[in-house]
């Protein structure tokens, strides 16, 4: 079973950036994992997806900006977001679908 741990989340300025990562442990993460996002009172939105292969995916309203990237040999997801804005102020989580593994969440709080 694979436990994920989110860390790196923050406030910071809009303009700003900050980097997320995801500590798996219990086992190689396999298949593809993702990042997704849920702001109150709006819908759950998918930002990123990366393939064990490294075929990557993001959400038009981040894409460009932000980035996904995966280390096997450190068993880490990492999220590098980059010019943020006060809409990407969200509780953002990783998770590996095809293994059931769902972290907590860390909060991205972005000022204007």
């Amino acid at each position: 079973q694979v436990q994920l741990v989110e860390s790196g989340g923050g406030l910071v300025q809009a303009g700003g950036s900050l980097r997320l990562s995801c500590a798996a442990s219990g086992r190689a993460i396999t298949g593809n994992t993702i990042w997704y996002r849920q702001a109150p009172g709006k819908v759950r939105e998918l930002v990123a997806t990366i393939s064990s292969g490294g075929r990557t995916n993001y959400a038009a309203s981040v894409e460009g900006r932000f980035t996904i990237s995966r280390d096997n040999l450190a068993n880490t997801l990492y999220l590098q977001m980059n010019n943020l804005k006060s809409e990407d102020t969200a509780m953002y989580f990783c998770a590996a679908p095809g293994l059931g593994a769902w972290g907590q969440g860390t909060q991205v709080t972005v000022s204007s």
